[in-house]
């Protein structure tokens, strides 16, 4: 959330099965299994920076996540995702080497003008293969990585991964504040009181170069970046969750998610953004999403590939429709990512990430 939902923890549940049988499953990817053993989302702690850009060992999970919608000199679109998972296969401290509780899981994601394309990368713990630090800050896992150029927080960024025939090499460069969701950072995720630490940065300018099948593409666009963590972040009740980053065509962003339950009572919840970087938090009766066409994936099964979006409070009526309708992330626990274009008021670009289907 990009939500963001920790897809992590079940990687962790599949690799750690030779260290220790897993506990029962229970929601989507077992996230709604119990975790009080691990640290809990308390309301009211402050996040503190840079020391929150790193890895948070007492809690079971989290991401550092970014999509970018990028056009090439062409004017085509192409949209990129990089991302490192952390997961804890037991509470405790971390420890040197393969002794590590910690698991990592990095996708890159690329849909371009001639279709979608996937890689996934996995580690096991603290042996130098995949980390994060905070200051300055650096996350990488093999040769893929995302790190500061400024030594300075994430102002400013360099980020690669590479693929089966792709790789992107690219610079962002922030133009406003970090964004706190929820209560100052604190992100509830269901009616039961389920939370998560959400925080953002929406605004980044990029610049680069992707190459795919031996072409390369000098690109430019946008991009957010999403850093989540928690250790039971859903209910046994909750299956999956469609989530919404928009850029704005007025400069401002929106942040959107539903949580979707077995009842059909689905949590909802998101963050306006205005240009200046100013945050207004917005309940489940002020959304409105509504599911227009499906599109049947590599897994035989549907996703709604385009959404009615409507936030009446800020004028917001759109159209959100995939650009590369299959977008599929077949990974150890699949989801669908993707970039999306808006039709309606105001129009923009964003990403949209869909999982349980």
């Amino acid at each position: 959330m990009n939500l963001r939902f920790f897809v992590a923890l079940g990687v962790a549940l599949l690799l750690g099965a030779c260290d220790e049988a897993p506990a029962p499953r229970s929601g989507f990817a077992g996230l709604g299994q119990s975790a009080a053993a691990f640290a809990q989302v308390e309301r009211g702690r402050p996040l503190l920076f840079p020391a929150d850009h790193g890895p948070h060992d007492g809690f079971r999970i989290e991401w550092w996540y970014i999509t970018a919608n990028l056009t090439d000199e062409q004017g085509r679109d192409w949209g990129v995702q990089w991302t490192l998972f952390r997961s804890a296969l037991r509470p405790g401290p971390v420890t040197p080497g393969w002794g590590s509780p910690n698991l990592w899981m990095g996708h890159a994601g690329l849909s371009s003008p001639f279709g979608h394309q996937r890689s996934e990368a996995l580690a096991r713990g603290s042996i130098g293969q995949a980390g994060v630090d905070a200051h300055p800050f650096r996350a990488w896992i093999d040769d893929w990585s995302l790190h500061s150029t400024s030594g300075e927080g994430l102002e400013h960024l360099q980020m690669q991964a590479s693929g089966k025939d792709f790789r992107y090499r690219l610079q962002l460069d922030s133009n406003g504040p970090l964004v706190l969701h929820g209560d100052q950072g604190y992100s509830v995720k269901s009616g039961q009181g389920q939370a998560s630490w959400y925080y953002s940065q929406p605004f980044y300018r990029v610049s680069g170069e992707i190459e795919r099948s031996g072409q390369r593409y000098p690109v430019t666009g946008q991009a957010w970046l999403d850093r989540e963590w928690s250790s039971q972040p859903l209910t046994a009740e909750q299956h999956g969750w469609d989530w919404f980053s928009l850029h704005l065509d007025s400069g401002a962003k929106l942040m959107l998610f539903q949580v979707r339950q077995t009842d059909g009572q689905h949590y909802r919840a998101g963050t306006w953004i205005s240009a200046d970087g100013r945050t207004k938090a917005l309940r489940g009766e002020q959304i409105l999403l509504r599911e227009q066409e499906w599109t049947r994936q590599e897994n035989g099964r549907k996703v709604p590939t385009r959404w009615q979006v409507q936030v009446p409070d800020h004028n917001v009526d759109v159209e959100v429709e995939a650009i590369q309708k299959h977008a599929w992330m077949g990974t150890s626990f699949p989801y669908w990512e993707g970039p999306v274009r808006l039709k309606g008021s105001p129009g923009g670009r964003g990403y949209l990430e869909m999982t349980g289907y």
